[in-house]
């Protein structure tokens, strides 16, 4: 049997997919769910210190992205203190990742209060801006307050992950979670002339699939510039190939929210099921030898003229469509016009039976 555990700051974790701090992590039921869902490790809601105020609707969903305005946690710290984590630590079999926000205020007044019930913590630096002395000194408040692994959450809005990644291991932190939401961003409907699902300001964040390419590259430099950091990835999982590609860029473990919302709570469950055979189809034995392989990087800057697979093309035409150069013509079957193309691999990547490709000799 392949083996699907991930271990890092001394927690093992079955697999490696956990949730993201959001909606689905909000309560006592939820946390549950999601156990019985099988996530190797569980995330719960950020908690701070006051009860925010959400406007209503505050969730959108479109075909690859989630756009909300949604904070943290509707219910008060006193309620996850006294009620939520004693009770999920009843019974807690696998690491559980208390996410906390945001100001260096918040976390010593919370972090006494809930260091019994954590493994790790994770904080949210959402609307702290992007002053690197002041996270800096959220993370050594919360280091004098517990020896637990902290994690601290970068959002998109950070112009320097690398900066990010050394300030906050200087001041004592063990990773990075990459990335938070995308934002701000704005939601329009026509007919109304008027913005929808916004927050006073007008704005919402966006995550889900199509912040993945963002994500992907936050956690490869992250990981670069500091490899003793632990990583863990988040922002556009939808898929067991998708927890490859953040375990090979960098990450030790991966969070998924947003998808759950777009296709469905029992995700997880089936990208867990996925796993062992997606990691048989790429010839992998074991999560910790993804972890463990890292990337290539191979620059080309001349490639083959694309070639047709005949019995693959359906005569869709997108191709000819989509190619910006206009190299591509239909004299009965699909040509490339060699003084015309430029090698740019639109048609390749786009072509959604696989028909084109380039000359690999």
């Amino acid at each position: 049997m392949l083996d699907l555990s991930t271990s890092f700051d001394g927690m093992t974790f079955k697999n490696p997919l956990m949730p993201a701090a959001g909606p689905l992590n909000g309560d006592l039921a939820k946390l549950n769910y999601l156990v019985e869902q099988g996530c190797g490790g569980i995330v719960t809601k950020t908690i701070s210190k006051e009860l925010p105020h959400i406007p209503k609707p505050c969730i959108y969903g479109d075909k690859t992205f989630i756009m909300n305005s949604e904070l943290w946690s509707e219910l008060s710290y006193k309620v996850w203190v006294d009620e939520i984590l004693p009770e999920f630590h009843k019974s807690k079999d696998r690491p559980l990742i208390i996410s906390l926000g945001y100001t260096k205020e918040d976390m010593e007044f919370l972090v006494p209060k809930v260091d019994k019930f954590a493994d790790a913590y994770e904080i949210s630096t959402h609307y702290v801006g992007t002053d690197l002395s002041v996270i800096q000194e959220t993370v050594r408040t919360i280091r004098r307050n517990t020896v637990k692994p902290i994690y601290m959450k970068i959002s998109p809005h950070i112009p320097n992950p690398e900066g990010f990644a050394r300030a906050i291991k200087e001041a004592g932190a063990n990773g990075v979670v990459a990335i938070n939401s995308l934002g701000p961003t704005m939601k329009i409907d026509i007919s109304e002339r008027k913005i929808i699902y916004g927050n006073d300001k007008g704005f919402v964040w966006t995550s889900g699939p199509a912040i993945k390419p963002i994500a992907l590259a936050t956690v490869y430099k992250i990981k670069q510039a500091e490899p003793s950091l632990t990583v863990i990835g988040v922002g556009g999982i939808k898929s067991a190939d998708d927890v490859l590609e953040f375990l090979l860029a960098g990450a030790s473990g991966v969070q998924m929210l947003s998808a759950a919302l777009l296709y469905g709570k029992d995700l997880y469950s089936k990208i867990i099921k996925d796993l062992p055979k997606v990691l048989e189809k790429y010839g992998f034995s074991s999560i910790e030898e993804v972890i463990n392989h890292g990337l290539k990087k191979e620059v080309v800057y001349k490639q083959s003229l694309p070639v047709l697979d005949k019995d693959k093309c359906i005569d869709c035409m997108l191709c000819e469509k989509i190619c910006p150069y206009f190299a591509i013509s239909y004299p009965g079957v699909i040509t490339f016009n060699p003084d015309k193309c430029f090698e740019c691999g639109l048609c390749v990547a786009k072509c959604p039976t696989g028909a084109i490709s380039f000359n690999k000799e």
